[in-house]
């Protein structure tokens, strides 16, 4: 995880495992109670730090949902890149370098998501931003770029190639809100149709 929404990053494997079980604790809570009843003293006692440990990392709740938020990225990007990296399963040569099909990296970037929504804490609250963030977005549609620029033979420093991540982002985002309203599990339907607009789009 990098540094954002940190105090200080950890240095020591003892703080970095402090670190993440209080987002850990984070996570539950949000799940359990929601972004306007999260508090810094309630993650400490669910994590079982003292108080102060929590502000040794994090000034307020926004900072910390922020360090949570940056995890989950952090981690879907990693899971995207394992699965890309396989040879079987509908990924490249396992080399985990070199061009892939658009309807393989769209498969794999859609899918991954999902499986993060239904599977890990307090996502469904806190994915990749923080409940009123204004351009989470962008940040996503930044670091997705650079993943897989080189898959899609784009070049990252192109205005172009950036501005059509980001309205794919955008319209992913709303498109898969969508499908988790019409079905708590994710509607396959509209996931689908998410996949064919992706294609669609970034195949020009």
């Amino acid at each position: 995880m990098t540094g954002q929404g940190l105090r200080r990053a950890p240095v020591q494997q003892r703080s970095t495992e402090r670190l993440g079980r209080i987002l850990d604790a984070c996570a539950a809570l949000l799940d359990d109670a929601g972004y306007e009843s999260l508090s810094t003293r309630a993650v400490a006692v669910r994590a079982g730090v003292p108080i102060g440990s929590v502000y040794r990392f994090f000034s307020n709740k926004r900072a910390m949902a922020d360090a949570l938020a940056q995890r989950n990225l952090d981690r879907y990007l990693e899971r995207v890149t394992a699965r890309l990296a396989e040879p079987a399963g509908g990924a490249g040569t396992g080399s985990g370098v070199g061009p892939l099909p658009l309807d393989v990296v769209v498969e794999v970037v859609v899918d991954e998501y999902i499986a993060m929504k239904g599977a890990t804490p307090g996502f469904e609250l806190v994915d990749f931003g923080v409940p009123g963030e204004s351009e989470p977005n962008l940040h996503v549609a930044d670091r997705l770029l650079e993943l897989l620029a080189g898959r899609l033979g784009l070049d990252p420093a192109d205005a172009y190639a950036r501005l059509t991540f980001v309205i794919s982002v955008e319209a992913a985002d709303a498109l898969l809100q969508l499908a988790f309203r019409t079905d708590p599990a994710g509607d396959p339907a509209v996931i689908a149709e998410t996949k064919r607009l992706l294609r669609a789009y970034l195949a020009r």
